[in-house]
């Protein structure tokens, strides 16, 4: 049936000669898109062209659901529009039947078809600029269900698409929350916008820009979900989303502001982006947000995050120290919020990590003072918050013998002390690892641990489940009684020779490490009560069965410095008893 026949049975039937045409070409379109999926050649070129039929199909469905009227643009259009998917079909049952003439014809047909629809695309959309979607009174493709198929959800995105580039502001703001709909809902569709209907990165990226403060706000919520998947961050960087979000966070609202925020900190956990932030102004933005008392905690968080994220480049620390940026973290520390908490010790540790000069600009600045407060047990901070700051004191104050006095002279140990023995589980481990490394700072740490009351601690993670527990207590044990003060206070307790005894048995599974253990009791052997204590022991025997069976000379040694003297008759007396 040609135009004008159907243009006369419409006539006729009292329906409007430019809706009947509108909905023949979406009915023409619907069965091209069916057909097409059958198509077993030249696949990557249907797939082109079925992208254009969809956001053809999209574009037309909206105007037929509009108060359009009868535009004489659209009119002429839709004509063209059912003469080059006339021409499609036909393309596509001669590819279904494989009736073609050669492979290299049948390429170049595809490839004019699709230049023509591209075309008609492009007149599409210039017609919409022009104001036909009016009022917003365009109707809208429901959501597909949970579970719909690919070719659904890309339809879906198509038209929201479509409403995105060509409806009026209202229109743009519902299909950006459309949008944000389904990607929060079902992260398949995060593919579909990235993979499958690219253009809506690009509008996506345009948004951003925008003076209007709720599609700059909706736009940087569907970005920041967009780029919470790794494998999609260079597709928004290459698509140029840096350099708008840094403008939003510059003069934003504070909700745009949080989402551009959140969206930085995602991409530069890749550093190769924290050159783009500078580049575009970012650090200062950044920096003018962490020090503004009015920032709200849930864009200054974020906003740490991204320095935090950024100090990993010198030039970028550079200028942050010269920018005061430690204080202002620092003074961060003491914030209520966990996220900043965290955020802000974190910018801590890594702007001072390798750096001497920064490290004690850091502590004179009071960050040590800083992180202690969160490890009284006084303040109410969060575990989390507590082992991040416990980590940062490790290794801020423990590369120099200076920083170890610093860090002392504050009351850590009393601290430490406390972690080490009513801690939960997370801190309780790490403060034990640190405070095996205390004592090995100097012989003034052993002898204020010592004093405060670790090694009573030390001797009950012997026995921890743990290898890796009992061996650093053992060899923490070690080093302390080396120091005279430290073996008096040990051997007063009978109970601790007696498990260094008991451990010592060949056939004891549990044990930690054997050599610590003897070179404990090595050391209390130059205190005569505690050589009387160790060859007096019910246990006293373990030293002989294991020098018999250890390959290690560590054992035999034992028992030789424990059989001289005055001590060998008592010592054979009760060995061989």
């Amino acid at each position: 049936m040609g135009d004008e026949e159907l243009d006369r049975e419409t006539n006729l039937a009292g329906v409007p000669t430019g809706a009947s045409r509108l909905r023949r070409a979406v009915e023409l379109i619907s069965s091209l898109l069916s057909l097409s999926l059958s198509i077993r050649v030249f696949a990557g070129k249907w797939q082109l062209i079925r992208n254009k039929l969809e956001e053809l199909l999209s574009g037309l469905i909206a105007a037929e659901n509009c108060d359009s009227g009868e535009n004489p643009s659209l009119s002429r259009l839709v004509t063209s529009i059912v003469a080059t998917v006339n021409e499609c079909h036909d393309l596509g049952q001669r590819c279904v039947d494989v009736a073609y003439s050669g492979k290299l014809l049948m390429q170049s047909d595809l490839d004019v078809a699709f230049a023509k629809l591209d075309g008609v695309v492009r007149r599409l959309s210039e017609i919409y600029k022009t104001g036909i979607l009016t009022n917003g009174f365009a109707l809208v493709v429901s959501k597909p269900s949970l579970g719909a198929s690919k070719e659904d959800m890309r339809f879906y995105v198509r038209d929201v698409l479509t409403r995105m580039k060509i409806g009026d502001m209202g229109m743009k703001k519902m299909a950006l929350r459309n949008l944000l709909e389904v990607v929060v809902e079902d992260e398949k569709y995060v593919k579909v916008i990235v993979v499958d209907v690219s253009d809506v990165v690009h509008v996506l990226v345009g948004f951003l820009g925008s003076g209007e403060v709720e599609i700059q706000e909706e736009s940087a919520k569907v970005v920041s979900v967009v780029v919470g998947f790794d494998s999609y961050k260079g597709v928004l960087v290459s698509a140029g989303v840096i350099a708008p979000l840094v403008r939003v966070l510059d003069c934003g609202s504070e909700l745009g502001k949080v989402a551009a925020a959140r969206c930085l900190m995602k991409l530069t956990e890749n550093s190769d982006n924290a050159w783009a932030v500078s580049a575009h102004g970012g650090v200062t933005a950044l920096l003018n947000i962490c020090g503004n008392d009015d920032c709200k905690g849930d864009l200054v968080a974020p906003a740490c995050g991204v320095l935090r994220n950024l100090v990993g480049v010198e030039e970028v620390k550079r200028f942050m120290v010269e920018e005061d940026a430690v204080a202002t973290f620092i003074r961060l520390v003491k914030s209520k919020e966990e996220a900043i908490q965290v955020n802000s010790i974190g910018f801590i540790q890594n702007i001072a990590c390798g750096d001497e000069l920064i490290r004690e600009k850091v502590i004179r600045d009071g960050g040590i003072r800083a992180l202690l407060r969160v490890l009284d047990p006084k303040w109410s901070y969060s575990l989390k918050t507590k082992v991040i700051a416990m980590r940062a004191i490790e290794s801020l104050c423990f590369t120099s013998s200076s920083s170890v006095s610093i860090l002392m002279s504050y009351g850590f140990v009393d601290q430490l002390l406390y972690y080490v023995r009513n801690g939960e589980v997370s801190i309780q481990e790490l403060a034990l690892k640190v405070a095996f490394r205390l004592c090995g700072t100097s012989e003034e740490a052993k002898k204020a641990m010592g004093d405060a009351g670790f090694m009573a601690e030390f001797v009950k993670f012997l026995n921890a489940k743990s290898y890796e527990v009992r061996e650093m207590a053992a060899e923490a044990l070690s080093g302390m009684v080396m120091v005279p003060r430290n073996r008096k206070r040990f051997v007063q307790d009978d109970h601790n020779i007696a498990l260094l005894l008991q451990l010592l048995d060949p056939e004891e599974g549990n044990s930690g490490n054997k050599k610590f253990l003897i070179s404990i009791l090595m050391s209390l052997t130059s205190c005569n009560s505690g050589r009387k204590k160790i060859v007096t022991s019910g246990y006293a025997k373990n030293i002989d069965r294991l020098a018999e069976v250890e390959v290690s000379s560590d054992a035999k040694k034992l028992v030789k410095k424990l059989s001289t003297n005055r001590f060998r008759s008592m010592l054979n007396g009760i060995w061989h008893s």
